[in-house]
Order: structure tokens, then C-alpha cells, then sequence
């Protein structure tokens, strides 16, 4: 992942696979047996960047934080950086489908990644969370996002 632009031609225009994340845009009640809480997505000021901001509940933790979404050049790929309340500092990759999308932890086609459904007119999706815990065993959890309406 590219970790910055120093030095080069900054870009004109935000790249056409940001749009990719579009129906991602807006603030989501998550909930399922080992997870609740809200996720938001916003875009920064120019639409290079997308933020999410999370508050989460899950595995008897407490998780906050921010990430900022934007292309990569390097893997021409949509790359998060994800930074906690709690001193994490990730890597995810993002790929939106028609029908869903996938959040890898890391690489495209990492072993720890996320496959979220959308419903018929996108206001929820459901998905599971799959990971190896440590000593390699499989674990993971599922979870159901509804979007929330728009304050006014």
C-alpha cells in the first residue's frame, strides 16, 4: 500500500473505483450474537478519501476508532487504514459488488476477511466474519447491518 503521495502530482479527480463504496455511504445499527454498535461512512471534503467511524461491542470489548478509504495505486485496489481507540493501527481491503461486498483484513484474498449480502434496495446487508484465532484455529461471527435514516 502506497503510504503516501509526497512528492508526486497529487491527483486531479478521485478515482473511478471510489464509487465502488458508494452504497456504503451512511450510518449502520450492527448487531448479531457477538456484535452491536454503529458504523459510519461519510466522504472527506473532495470525495478522495471515505471515513468510517465505528463504535462496536463484540467479544466483551469495547472497539472505536476511524478509518480512511481511499484507491491505492500500488494494488489498484480500495485500501483502508484503520485506526483504533485501543492502539491498532490495520490494513483492510474493500471490493463492493452488485450483491454484496468484501473486506479483506490486509491483502485481497487475505485467509481473515468479511462477505457482507446486500438486500434487494441496499438498506441492510448481513455477512459473516471469518478468522483464524490464535493457534490457527477457525473462528469468526456473523452480523446484520440496517441503515439508519438520515438526521435532518
Amino acid at each position: 500500500m502506497a503510504e503516501n503521495n509526497n512528492g508526486q502530482p497529487l491527483p486531479q479527480s478521485p478515482h473511478p473505483a471510489l464509487r465502488q463504496l458508494l452504497p456504503l455511504v451512511g450510518t449502520w445499527q450492527i448487531s448479531g450474537p457477538e456484535v452491536s454498535g454503529t458504523v459510519t461512512y461519510a466522504w472527506m471534503e473532495g470525495g478522495f478519501f471515505l471515513i468510517q467511524t465505528f463504535d462496536l461491542h463484540q467479544g466483551g470489548g469495547h472497539q472505536k476508532g476511524v478509518a480512511y478509504t481511499g484507491f491505492d495505486p500500488d494494488t489498484q485496489t480500495l485500501r483502508s487504514r484503520l485506526m483504533g481507540t485501543d492502539g491498532s493501527n490495520y490494513t483492510y481491503t474493500y471490493q463492493v459488488e452488485e450483491a454484496g461486498f468484501w473486506y479483506w483484513y490486509g491483502e485481497k484474498g487475505s485467509e481473515d476477511f468479511s462477505y457482507s449480502t446486500f438486500n434487494a434496495d441496499r438498506t441492510a446487508y448481513e455477512g459473516r466474519w471469518h478468522f483464524r484465532q490464535p493457534g490457527g484455529t477457525p473462528g469468526g461471527y456473523t452480523y446484520r447491518a440496517m441503515r439508519l435514516p438520515e438526521e435532518t
